[in-house]
């Protein structure tokens, strides 16, 4: 039965199977090769000990030399297949994780921090490598030299086999205790490794504002508590597998006090017989040629039930299995430091996203039409869209004012499914958005987020994003058409220059207009503008949209914004308050109406006067 903390792996291990088996063949050929060597050792012992002879020696000499070499060779073939099969299944659990998380909705993000996530992607996926590696090869090491050394041991005495396994029922009770410590101080240690990155994540992030805000100083007293805190967990730790691998050692040490004890009672409790021959040959001698000398032939009574080449051989079968009781620690140590990291990987694993395909929906193309019927939208239990009814016809453009927090955001950011409305509330073309695959909704829709976001690239990958085969030409018409071609231009290296981290090196603008090019350039039949002119001034402003009134032709636009300027030669005007659309219709229309609407424009004014003078 496959270890249900494990069950996760087992698709990976199942892909690599046959390379599992080819390198637990190697470990039984590694360890059935080396078991051997105790037992050549106490042969040539008691061999020797009738007569040394160089033919003798010659021959246990190479057979020891011969089982080590080919020891080695298997050894090597071991590490080469299971370490490299848990390097490939690291390969494919990092490209799964990454495929998991691409695939997760917005919300997810929202509710998890970056610096977690990234713990779990980098630190937990190496501990569970070195479970899928190490752990697995030592424990088959450990279990086939065990089983094979105890067997040659009962061959030798059953009865002293028996005595040296006495103290081996207690290590057991110690192993169980020690490894649940492990597991849960690990599981802590981690925990505390995700929350030192995530701080790690935002301070890197946030650098400019930690630094305009003088809080260089309290972010570092704070990381360096998040710190001593991660360093007394692992300590903790590192005290507990302290004790394990010493008291490991000292159950072996017990064992091999009474092999000595009682073993060696065997050896003098008896009577047997050795002779010692000592040949001095004209080898030694220099003579040529040979020129035997004659033996020097010695007779011992030593008194004994096992021989002497026997009694090395249960000891260095004990000497053998040294290792194994010391790596059994290890092992403890690396199955339970990845079980644990499992666990938190299995996490993100087992998360499906909130936003999926329905069974219904299938690749679809739209003309851009839009309508909202009767939507009501609540997040987070609180409830931000009341009952909106707007139909917005295909190549129409609608501008929707508001104060903060009215919805407006929400409301644009429901037609390509970020957030789920209600079925039947959100239609495209009269069809529902979900009878649409969430690749065909969302490729028909250039979206511009009020936060602007730029890859650490260059400018004209950043512009050319989701769109692979896009050209030169196409490139600088959409930078254009979003009034940045001229900035680019005047860089450097051009549509080649390096934006750093969030396109750092660029200004508010430059990014907003970076970004509305990146919308532009994928021919979207719906465009939506989520204040994403709100960085530039007003003069940039009438640039931007002259430019976009002829990209506007013929595909549907809505545009956010908080100034009227912006907004006021959109074919009609929604103004949202409260989540409710309180005023629907053209620039003149809401003037008439001294609303909302109307009270916005004359403050405006009023400002802009005021700037003049």
């Amino acid at each position: 039965m496959f270890p249900k903390r494990l069950r996760p792996l087992l698709p990976y291990m199942k892909r690599y199977r046959w390379g599992y088996v080819t390198g637990l063949l190697c470990v039984f050929l590694h360890n059935g090769i080396w078991i051997l060597f105790p037992k050549v050792l106490g042969m040539a012992a008691d061999k020797l000990h009738e007569g040394v002879t160089q033919q003798k020696l010659l021959v246990y000499a190479g057979l020891l030399l011969a089982i080590g070499l080919t020891k080695g060779i298997f050894q090597f073939l071991t590490r080469w297949i299971v370490i490299g099969i848990s390097r490939d299944i690291e390969f494919d659990l990092r490209n799964d994780l990454f495929e998991r998380l691409e695939g997760l909705s917005y919300s997810y993000y929202q509710k998890h921090r970056t610096g977690d996530i990234m713990a779990r992607a980098t630190n937990d996926l190496s501990a569970v490598r070195n479970l899928l590696g190490p752990a697995i090869m030592y424990s088959a090491n450990t279990i086939v030299l065990t089983v094979g050394a105890l067997a040659f041991m009962m061959s030798i005495s059953p009865r002293l086999t028996l005595y040296t396994f006495l103290p081996f029922p207690i290590a057991s009770v110690l192993i169980q205790y020690f490894g649940r410590q492990i597991h849960d101080r690990f599981e802590r240690i981690q925990a505390m490794f995700s929350d030192i990155s995530a701080r790690a994540q935002e301070n890197f992030s946030g650098a400019r504002l930690i630094r305009a805000y003088v809080q260089e100083e309290a972010e570092i007293r704070a990381f360096e508590q998040e710190n001593k805190e991660y360093i007394r967990r692992s300590l903790k730790l590192v005290r507990l597998m302290g004790m394990l691998w010493p008291t490991l050692e000292f159950m072996l040490g017990c064992a091999i006090v009474l092999v000595i004890w009682l073993g060696g009672r065997e050896v003098i409790g008896g009577q047997s017989t050795v002779r010692l021959a000592t040949h001095i040959s004209g080898l030694i001698s220099g003579g040529t040629p040979p020129i035997e000398a004659p033996a020097l032939v010695t007779t011992l009574q030593i008194p004994g039930s096992m021989s002497v080449g026997e009694f090395v051989s249960f000891n260095m079968y004990m000497l053998q299995l040294m290792w194994p009781i010391i790596a059994l620690g290890y092992v403890i140590n690396l199955f339970q430091r990845g079980t644990a990291s499992l666990g938190r990987l299995n996490e993100i694993m087992q998360e499906q996203p909130e936003i999926q395909d329905t069974p219904t929906a299938q690749d679809r193309q739209t003309d851009g039409e839009i309508e909202f019927r009767g939507l009501n939208f609540s997040y987070d239990g609180k409830q931000v869209l009341h009952d909106v009814n707007l139909r917005i016809p295909a190549g129409s453009s609608l501008a929707i004012v508001g104060p903060t927090g009215s919805g407006k955001t929400t409301l644009v950011s429901l037609i390509p499914r970020i957030y789920d409305a209600a079925p039947g509330s959100i239609l495209i073309d009269s069809r529902p958005i979900r009878d649409y695959s969430l690749a065909s909704l969302r490729h028909s829709i250039g979206f511009v987020p009020q936060e602007t976001f730029l890859f650490s690239d260059r400018i004209r990958e950043n512009i050319a994003l989701g769109v692979n085969s896009a050209t030169d030409s196409e490139i600088h018409a959409a930078a254009d058409a979003a009034n940045i071609a001229a900035d680019i231009e005047s860089f450097p290296e051009g549509y080649e220059t390096l934006v750093g981290e969030r396109g750092i090196t660029l200004s508010g603008g430059q990014k907003q207009r970076t970004a509305i090019a990146r919308a532009l350039i994928r021919d979207p039949k719906i465009l939506i503008l989520d204040d994403a002119l709100s960085s530039v001034d007003t003069h940039t402003e009438d640039k931007i949209l002259n430019h976009l009134r002829d990209v506007m032709r013929g595909r549907t636009t809505i545009f956010i914004s908080h100034r009227v300027s912006t907004v006021r030669n959109a074919d009609r005007i929604a103004v949202l308050h409260g989540g409710r659309v309180v005023e629907l219709g053209t620039h003149d229309e809401l003037l008439a109406l001294n609303g909302y609407y109307s009270d916005l424009y004359n403050k405006q004014l009023l400002e802009e006067e005021l700037a003049e003078v």
